[in-house]
């Protein structure tokens, strides 16, 4: 595919140093230390303007306003979004697996099942009794899909990934192998007698339309009520979604983000790797808690928060230079005291 061509399908302004650098066949995208002739890669940090000096990607996407050309031989593809239009590049070189419809002869369908058109089942996958699911299913092997449960059109279950009874799942869900929606909440109750009696988890949970949800993540199901995830939320690796928990639309939940029980989350929210959120604290649209932060109360929308117990991330990173220079504090203290006169 030529450079002007790519331009065209991802509508960059092509900012070359000659004609001929036009017709230039790009084969692939990479990294910018890592392109060579022939691929296109992006610009968004600062933190890596240093390698435009040294790239040899035949095109970078860099911002509107980026001023010169990368290299002699680096033409310049100017959009609002170079990050997102990088994200779109790879989809044009890259082929994902195609899975051809029809159910493996080693699936159980129960009979009461509902399936859409062009549904591909593969080897030793589970679909329970009262199952619907739409047009253009994936279930790939050994995923298991319990009874009762409803899944809209479009659905793409990896290998392990599990369904559990009675979910209510939208269109265009993605769950990564090993993902499970809907196993039971962690609620216990002691008995008389001192011992943990389990809280049975009656409820659901219910999942949006364009979620995806990865690896070895958890989303349980309510102890009464419901579990949610709405529209466009994206879960990542390892994370936990405590029961009765709810989680607004396109809100990020990053790598072993863990939500207690009744967590209410807004929309547009990002929890960065390992945040810990106490159960049933309210966090408002668009805040940001920093990777490892704690959360033990409510978070006001639209701000962005550190530490723990988590607090406004400028006066986390004003309290962290002050840590770091304790040890001479201290030691400045002891020599004061010493030069004290006692009475």
């Amino acid at each position: 595919m030529r450079l002007k061509e790519v331009a065209a399908k991802l509508g960059v302004e092509l900012d070359a140093h000659s004609p001929a650098q036009a017709e230039v066949e790009i084969s692939g995208v990479a990294g910018i230390e890592e392109a060579r002739a022939g691929q296109v890669t992006f610009l968004t940090n600062p933190k890596y303007a240093f390698a435009l000096k040294n790239t040899q990607a035949s095109a970078v996407l860099v911002g509107k306003d980026h001023v010169g050309l990368p290299t002699a031989t680096t033409a310049a593809l100017r959009t609002k979004n170079p990050y997102f239009a990088f994200a779109r590049a790879i989809e044009l070189f890259y082929s994902a697996p195609k899975y051809v419809p029809g159910i493996h002869p080693t699936a159980v369908v129960d009979a009461s099942a509902k399936i859409g058109k062009n549904a591909h089942i593969g080897a030793y996958a589970v679909v329970g009794k009262n199952v619907t699911i739409g047009d253009g299913c994936v279930l790939l092997p050994h995923v298991v899909v319990y009874e009762g449960v409803h899944i809209g059109n479009n659905f793409f279950a990896h290998a392990h990934a599990v369904v559990r009874e009675h979910c209510r799942i939208g269109n265009d869900l993605i769950l990564q192998n090993g993902a499970v929606v809907g196993a039971d909440g962690f609620g216990f109750a002691k008995d008389d007698a001192g011992k943990w009696h389990k809280i049975v988890q009656s409820g659901t949970t219910l999942i949006g339309n364009g979620v995806e949800i990865q690896a070895n993540a958890c989303v349980d199901r309510a102890s009464i009520g419901e579990t949610r995830v709405a529209d466009g939320a994206k879960i990542d690796n390892l994370v936990q979604v405590g029961h009765g928990s709810s989680v607004g639309e396109q809100t990020l939940l990053c790598a072993q983000v863990g939500l207690a029980g009744s967590t209410e989350v807004g929309s547009n929210v990002i929890l960065a790797g390992q945040v810990g959120v106490a159960g049933h604290c309210k966090i408002g649209d668009g805040a940001i808690a920093t990777a490892q932060s704690g959360i033990p109360n409510d978070v006001e929308g639209g701000k962005t928060v550190s530490g723990y117990p988590a607090i406004d991330n400028k006066q986390w990173l004003r309290s962290v230079a002050v840590f770091n220079k304790l040890p001479e504090l201290a030691k400045a203290v002891r020599g004061a005291s010493k030069r004290v006169p006692e009475e």
